[in-house]
């Protein structure tokens, strides 16, 4: 690709907000690396222990590095923009930031291209703010601290010359709270092995799902026997915008297997509520993830996500997924061929849809054949041709 050979010249930086933990937005910033294997990543700070995919990288971190914890983030909020206004990225040709918060507020000189590949605009400032302020106390006494934060927010959505959105989600999202228009690149499926990412092997059963042995697992009195693959699953951080609460006490009163990938703050609190048919098995490798999405009936997705891709992890085995209908779930799943879409976040509904999911035919092959549209192969292409533009 010519394009691509040309932007190999160019003198590049990546910029992260913190580099303390393992998601999505991990696995796009490898997948950035593979296209500028030479370009150092920039943050606030970097905790070796919970990040150790992050080895490939020459990472730089800010003067936040040298405060005692870098673990604990939310302390941090008021110290990010000063920590990013503190680079100096005079050497770069670009510079791309990769951002749910304030990574977009460096500061380059004119020479320097920014682009910012938004992972969405900060959401405790905006789309969720309901969600993390709902505490009547921590809403009223954090008004100043809050105010500061989205009057700099508002300041620092201007400094990158254009914007990349992961999705039509965000894309709406970067223009109601930043006024910037964008184009979309869907971030690359990319499930592997650690840094030398592949896409998931071609192994995982491809006959049409049947859903009787679903239906066995919740009737004690059945005497169908499950297979392997008869328990339902999450993957995904234990955070309450995720809304995997709401799962724990649907599957309660399913009384159906479920087993949730993943740690975050909620943990304790989601053990608490769980019954006897969940399990929680914490963070895996992905040789080990690979195998819970093979042998799984369906992943679950109870929250409005950015994107999710998780969404596509599942379907690239073949897997369908269990939906809340919006965000973007509604750019990765085909309703009735790829999953199931449940139309409110609660108990009921998700139960319902469960139960549609029980009732209904997927076609695994079909769930393959829209995950390869995400595939690393596209995002490269199509990446590389809006860097090109640039």
């Amino acid at each position: 690709m010519q394009s691509f050979d040309r932007a190999q010249d160019l003198r590049v930086a990546l910029v992260y907000d913190r580099v303390n933990k393992w998601g999505g937005a991990e696995r796009v910033l490898l997948a950035l690396h593979k296209l500028f294997p030479q370009a150092p990543l920039y943050t606030s700070v970097y905790d070796k222990k919970k990040a150790p995919w992050a080895s490939v990288f020459d990472v730089k971190t800010s003067f936040l590095q040298r405060l005692p914890s870098t673990t604990n983030h939310e302390l941090f909020a008021a110290f990010m923009p000063i920590a990013f206004e503190s680079f100096s990225f005079d050497k770069y040709d670009l510079v791309i930031s990769v951002t749910s918060e304030a990574a977009k507020g460096i500061i380059t000189k004119p020479k320097t291209r920014h682009v910012c590949y938004c992972l969405t605009p900060t959401r405790y400032l905006w789309s969720g703010y309901d969600e993390y302020f709902k505490n009547p106390y921590l809403r009223f006494f954090s008004k100043p601290f809050v105010s500061y934060l989205k009057n700099w927010d508002k300041i620092a959505s201007h400094r990158p010359d254009y914007y990349i959105a992961i999705s039509k989600e965000v894309q709406g999202r970067i223009k109601k709270y930043y006024g910037r228009d964008s184009k979309i690149v869907y971030p690359p499926l990319m499930l592997g092995r650690g840094p030398t990412m592949t896409f998931p092997p071609t192994s995982a059963p491809a006959s049409i799902l049947r859903n009787d042995a679903v239906r066995a697992v919740g009737n004690p009195s059945s005497h169908v026997t499950p297979p392997y693959n008869h328990y339902f699953l999450i993957v995904s951080r234990l955070v309450s915008y995720k809304k995997i609460d709401l799962a724990v006490h649907a599957f309660n009163k399913l009384k159906l297997p479920l087993k949730i990938i993943g740690i975050g703050s909620e943990m304790g609190r989601l053990k608490r509520m769980a019954g006897p048919t969940i399990e929680f098995l914490g963070n895996l490798t992905d040789k080990e993830l690979v195998r819970y999405y093979s042998e799984c009936r369906a992943l679950v997705f109870p929250g409005m996500e950015d994107f999710g891709l998780t969404m596509l992890e599942a379907q690239s085995f073949g897997k369908p997924v269990i939906a809340f209908r919006g965000g973007g779930a509604l750019e990765t799943i085909i309703d009735g061929k790829t999953g199931i879409f449940f139309d409110e976040q609660s108990i009921k509904s998700l139960s319902a849809g469960v139960e549609r999911f029980n009732n209904t035919t997927i076609d695994s092959s079909v769930c393959k054949d829209q995950a390869q549209k995400f595939s690393f192969e596209q995002f490269k292409k199509k990446f590389m041709k809006t860097i090109e533009k640039i």
